[in-house]
């Protein structure tokens, strides 16, 4: 599926083109992680309907990052939460048209199994606050064995995203951690079935300016180790340009610009 619209994303990025013999980088080679089109949401309430994400068609590849920035109430978030399938579950959810192609399935029709399914293996997400995505009464080793299936899985993750004393941290509970290593783990168990895409709302702003630099660093290692995508979901034009190899800016629900 090729997106559709103005609002298309289609600027080449550097990051993780395979070079040709002759050493060009050649983006075809890449395989797109995520395709939206004509993507829009709307919230019912008393009668009256709010649209919060207004036709948005874009695409990102394999090992690139997309950052997604706007002001507060522009519609990132339900974007975010859009392109991972849970506003589509519950007794009420907003009237979701368009398309969001993964793994050759497209998730807003596919059923609730299915969609599950995807979130599983393919689309992952982390959060702002890890604490209120972590579970306080189970260890830290637990929740990561969920994802990974053996304690060896976990401390290797726990070193890859940069958990000193891996071993030691499985017998901890969150309120044991600090809050950068919290978010550590999250993206720990957000890689930990090698998905094709992995979308972070917001995920440094509640840490201090240091342990945010780390974070974003870290972010842009694993992208180059991994190959996954990164939608990556802020308000901070200087954190999208830190970590982003494109950014679109969002207005009323809509793509108003992007580039590199």
């Amino acid at each position: 599926m090729t997106p559709r619209g103005p609002a298309g994303l289609t600027v080449k990025s550097k990051a993780m083109l395979p070079p040709d013999p002759g050493g060009v980088p050649q983006l075809e080679a890449r395989e797109t992680a995520v395709a939206v089109n004509n993507l829009r949401v709307v919230f019912e309430r008393n009668g009256e309907a709010v649209t919060a994400v207004d036709d948005i068609s874009l695409s990102v590849r394999r090992g690139e990052i997309l950052a997604i920035v706007g002001e507060s109430g522009c519609g990132k978030t339900t974007f975010g939460l859009t392109l991972t399938g849970l506003l589509l579950e519950g007794r009420r959810p907003p009237r979701i048209t368009g398309e969001i192609e993964v793994n050759g399935t497209d998730l807003i029709s596919a059923g609730p199994d299915l969609r599950r399914e995807l979130r599983r293996e393919s689309v992952h997400a982390v959060f702002q606050d890890p604490t209120s995505s972590l579970n306080p009464t189970m260890r830290i080793g637990r929740q990561l064995g969920e994802v990974t299936g053996s304690d060896a899985e976990s401390i290797t993750l726990l070193e890859k995203v940069g958990i000193v004393g891996a071993e030691r941290r499985l017998r901890s509970y969150p309120h044991e951690l600090s809050g950068g290593q919290r978010q550590r783990v999250m993206i720990a168990m957000a890689l930990g079935r090698h998905p094709a895409l992995i979308v972070a709302d917001e995920p440094t702003t509640a840490l201090d300016v240091t342990i945010q630099a780390q974070l974003l660093k870290l972010i842009v290692d694993l992208r180059d180790e991994t190959h996954t995508a990164f939608v990556f979901i802020t308000h901070d034009l200087g954190v999208a340009a830190q970590v982003a190899d494109r950014v679109a800016v969002l207005y009323a629900g809509r793509v108003v610009s992007s580039g590199r």
